[in-house]
């Protein structure tokens, strides 16, 4: 590795009692406490740290800040591995190991800088206009090659181990940067009483003033702001937290990093942030631009502001003879600080005059004036070539600066809408406008001297408190007396037209691109972005687009005020995936619902399974070693003597009110107007297209009271749709629509013995067929509850639904175990429920599955024959009443041995086995009562094919069944066991 630069022997911001010790591509340094990855490593003389996106260029550090676009590292290892993180924003932690990215075998001698001899072949688009042929799948074979040859790091496919956790907040006015702008503003608003918080993406308060000399009226100025600050309980400051968004509704979206505190066990890495706020000042400062020369791209070069940063604030000076490009003022105060810590400077000035080059001289720094930076020389840089007039010279240096003015950060400002307008005066864009309660000051709005900071600053905070109704009075805040350039008025951009100019370094855009992008028509700045890749990485263009815009407007022969600017949205910088899941993750990835058995099942060993958001007893290990055995175990028993199963996922929902009949009557398809007081009927409801929706029972507890049930995945979306129909199709009946799915837990008890344990369990209750007969309900109570016994079968067995209170659940399951012990009681799980509710030919969620009809699920008889009823219309169009639709079928397999799958696709012996065949297989399951594998299916023409043979293929597992078509009843075709 190439060696510049060296740790001062005093000054900056660092603990130099507490040595850090780090590794950098398995070698051993050491920096300080206060040091971040990219400080230490120039402190140690490391000035190549990774290789360029497309041409795996060297490169080196760049900057100081988020806008880092070359120095991209991998930190961690394992699950901890991290790619993609500027090492600029790493703060040095001990054993932190960070890798370079994007080389190989090495960093020092990367094979595939090769590149760079193509780099005419690889213009911006060139895989859009290489990669098209000889087939319509050569991309397949193309693409991994690509992938090997361009790229950034690599992501850990390892489980990450660490916690992200999110946190909600609340304040008055939120201040997003704590530069003298943003500490101004938030006295002002403390002194009105707000409750201020102060949000900072650095690891301390103070901005660009962190950049300036560690002893002096800067230094001086930032320690009494910070006392200040720290005397106010109101104001909450947020350090190492960045405001990567803002939402509707004032809601700032923010990650606060906490990789600094160590890998500890338990430890939050990283904390999401959604922080509501009355009023935001947006103080974010603005981030510096880079001349356009030809190799500027050389480890060795880097932004002048960034150059200041680690001298001042870290004590690391990164070359002994330097050059400062310049077409401002505002770098003449890095030329100054150099100079003051000993390093030969020279001012390459591309303005005829500036008012500070007299007071630089003084200083002893050297200054060139109406001088244009053409080139770098050497890897890193040993020269720089430079034209006065027609005449060009050389310069040797070992580190190059430059300066282009200053582009303000308005992306928080733009992300909900409001776009930014280009202000000549400072030849960048600022905000357009602000909404309500939104206020902006300093850099961002093109007030670049410390004194305008803080003026505009006190003045924004005193705003946002009258905002926020607070009454606020005017308090002077002191200004530091500094010496400084302002950045206005600057000269048109020059470009050299020889040599390879890029304008985004990590990316790897060139000017030429920009060019070719123009000749080829795609003119508009959001094409060129894509084009190009422009303003795509990382770094998302932060000191290259207005560079972009320029160029384009040139090309074009507009204003850059005609030719607008990209549109910026969220986030602001790379937001890792893992903190916005926080702790979703696995068994937290979505809600998890439990039933009020769920502590009783667990007792009995229940193999628990997630069925939608519900946790549900998959089957018993008591009945067998595993789902395959237990199930078939429970299946006998319910069809032998009698199994309780737990049902409380079911949706319930009650409807009420003097027109509840009629609103069910119109909603269902079945004939419901002469349902009695304690009957039940099942029901089925469509979409307003016409396909089914979902199906359930419907009990009239009085005249105006009814209770239905929906099926468990479609519990929400039914609710949805009733309430839909009564706000909007019929807004005129009196109905009210309760959901009462978490008020009653629910168990079926099924099977020939049934009633013997009912009477047995409630014997002052009357359960005979005459006074329960199918359908019917009956009430009572248990322990104190009320309880509703349903006969209504699943199964296709004799079967009764028992309610009760949710809270009095295990308890009535207690009951019906010890009183069904003489007949041999048992619980069963949901694999052997569906497997039974297979045998019987039910349809269900696997058949009612968004494309099905009531005709197609055998279910047509229910509609009824007069009245309407939602989806009535729609169900009768050609396309539904189709003959050759899909229909319900059952599936008898034939080969022994074999398995039949769900999913499969039928096709008819002897056709070809392409496409989507004439059918699918919805449900399978081994029936005990057959002896055989069956299943289910939609197949076209369904019931006119019964006896015929098919062939079902898999094609995923490469696999083939022969099945005969029968009825979908496999079980008791006449009802005769559920009537018994």
């Amino acid at each position: 590795m190439q060696v510049s630069g060296s740790r001062l022997p005093s000054g900056g911001r660092i603990d130099r009692e507490k040595p850090i010790g780090f590794s950098f591509d398995g070698r051993s340094y050491s920096g300080y406490a206060g040091d971040t990855l990219a400080s230490a490593l120039l402190a140690n003389g490391v000035s190549l740290v990774g290789r360029s996106f497309k041409y795996h260029r060297p490169r080196g550090i760049f900057s100081a800040g988020i806008e880092e676009p070359n120095a991209l590292v991998t930190f961690g290892h394992d699950g901890r591995r991290d790619p993609n993180v500027p090492a600029t924003m790493v703060e040095l932690v001990e054993g932190l190991e960070a890798q370079s990215q994007n080389r190989w075998p090495s960093l020092g001698f990367d094979v595939l800088a090769v590149n760079q001899v193509f780099a005419p072949l690889l213009s911006a688009g060139f895989y859009y206009k290489t990669f098209m042929g000889p087939t319509r799948r050569a991309w397949l074979f193309y693409e991994h090659f690509i992938r090997r040859a361009a790229g950034l790091g690599k992501a850990s496919l390892q489980p990450d181990p660490d916690r992200y956790d999110t946190e909600y907040a609340f304040t008055d006015v939120a201040i997003i940067g704590s530069g003298p702008t943003g500490l101004a503003a938030a006295l002002s608003v403390a002194r009105s009483g707000a409750r201020v918080t102060l949000i900072e993406q650095d690891g301390a308060i103070g901005g660009q003033m962190l950049s300036q000399p560690s002893e002096g009226a800067a230094a001086d100025w930032l320690a009494a702001a910070g006392a200040d600050i720290a005397g106010f309980p109101q104001i909450t400051v947020r350090t190492r937290s960045t405001a990567f968004g803002l939402y509707d509704g004032n809601t700032i979206g923010i990650v606060e990093r906490r990789d600094h505190l160590g890998p500890e066990p338990g430890q939050t890495r990283q904390l999401l942030v959604l922080l509501k706020a009355q009023s935001i000042i947006f103080t974010t400062g603005a981030i510096e631009r880079p001349l356009l020369f030809a190799d500027n791209d050389r480890p060795g070069v880097m932004l002048a502001s960034a150059a200041s940063t680690y001298l001042n604030r870290f004590a690391v000076a990164c070359g002994r003879t330097i050059v400062v490009a310049t077409n401002n003022d505002s770098a003449y105060a890095t030329a100054r600080d150099f100079a003051a810590a000993g390093s030969k400077v020279t001012v390459l000035d591309a303005r005829p005059a500036s008012p500070l080059a007299d007071s630089a001289r003084k200083h002893g720094i050297t200054v060139l004036q109406d001088h244009q930076l053409l080139a770098a020389h050497g890897s890193p840089v040993s020269a720089v070539a430079f034209r006065s007039g027609s005449s060009e010279a050389r310069l040797s240096c070992d580190l190059l600066l430059t300066s282009a003015g200053w582009t303000p950060s308005v992306h928080l400002t733009s992300h909900l809408g409001i776009r930014p307008i280009y202000d000549a005066r400072i030849g960048g864009f600022v905000p357009g406008s602000f909404a309500a309660g939104h206020f902006g000051a300093g850099a961002l709005m093109g007030d670049y001297t410390t004194a305008e900071a803080i003026e505009r600053g006190a003045a924004a905070g005193l705003g946002a408190a009258c905002f926020c109704g607070r009454k606020a009075e005017p308090h002077a805040i002191p200004t530091p007396d500094l010496d400084e350039g302002i950045a206005r008025d600057l000269p048109a951009l020059a470009v050299p037209r020889r040599g390879k100019v890029f304008v985004d370094l990590q990316t790897d855009v060139t000017t030429s691109d920009i060019a070719l992008s123009d000749r080829e028509g795609f003119r508009s700045v959001e094409h060129l972005k894509r084009y190009t890749t422009l303003g795509m990485g990382t770094d998302q263009g932060k000191t290259s687009n207005v560079h972009a815009i320029a160029l384009m407007a040139l090309a074009r022969d507009q204003s850059i005020e005609q030719t607008g600017t990209t549109t910026f949205r969220p986030p602001y910088s790379p937001v890792a995936v893992g903190v916005l899941a926080g702790r979703s993750i696995h068994g937290h990835f979505k809600p998890i619902r439990r039933t009020p058995l769920h502590d009783w099942h667990l007792r009995r060993g229940a193999e628990m399974i997630e069925v939608g958001l519900w946790k549900r007893p998959l089957f018993y290990p008591e009945h067998g070693p595993d789902v395959g055995a237990a199930a078939i175990a429970e299946m006998k028993l319910v069809r032998s003597a009698v199994g309780l199963v737990d049902v409380s996922t079911l949706g319930k929902i009650e409807v009420a009110g003097p027109d509840a009949l009629t609103f069910l009557d119109r909603l269902y398809v079945n004939n419901l107007g002469k349902l009695q007081v304690g009957k039940g009927r099942y029901c089925v409801m469509l979409r307003d297209d016409g396909i089914v929706f979902d199906e359930g029972v419907v009990i009239r507890l009085a005249e105006e009271r009814f209770f239905l049930t929906t099926s468990t995945m479609k519990a929400a979306d039914v609710q949805s749709w009733m309430e839909f129909l009564a706000q909007t199709a019929w807004p005129d009946l009196r109905v009210h629509i309760t959901s009462v799915t978490d008020e009653w837990a629910m168990l079926a008890l099924a099977g020939p013995r049934s009633r013997d344990v009912l009477a047995a369990a409630f014997p002052d209750i009357a359960t005979d067929d005459e006074s329960l007969p199918k359908m019917a309900v009956v009430t009572g109570t248990f322990a104190g509850e009320v309880l509703r016994i349903q006969r209504v079968s699943y199964s296709g067995e004799r079967a009764y639904e028992i309610h009760v209170g949710s809270r009095r659940g295990a308890a009535l399951a207690d009951h019906l175990m010890a009183a069904g012990q003489p007949v041999g009681v048992e619980p069963y799980g949901v694999d052997a429920m569906g497997a039974l509710r297979i045998e019987k030919g039910f349809a269900a969620g696997s058949e009612i599955d968004g494309t099905t009809t009531l005709d197609d699920i055998g279910l047509g008889g229910l509609a009824k024959k007069s009245g309407g009823f939602a989806g009535a219309v729609l169900s009768r169009r050609p396309t539904l009443t189709n003959p050759d639709r899909r229909r319900l079928v059952g599936l008898q397999c034939l080969d022994a041995g074999r398995q039949l799958r769900t999913g499969s696709i039928l096709f008819s012996e002897g056709a070809p086995q392409r496409g989507h065949g004439i059918g699918h297989v919805t449900a399978v399951t081994f029936s005990p009562e057959t002896d055989k594998q069956i299943g289910l299916a939609l197949l076209s023409g369904g019931p006119e094919r019964i006896g015929e043979t098919m062939l079902a293929t898999f094609p995923v597992r490469n696999e083939m069944v022969r099945v005969r078509v029968v009825s979908p009843v496999f079980v008791d075709p006449d009802g005769a066991r559920i009537d018994a």
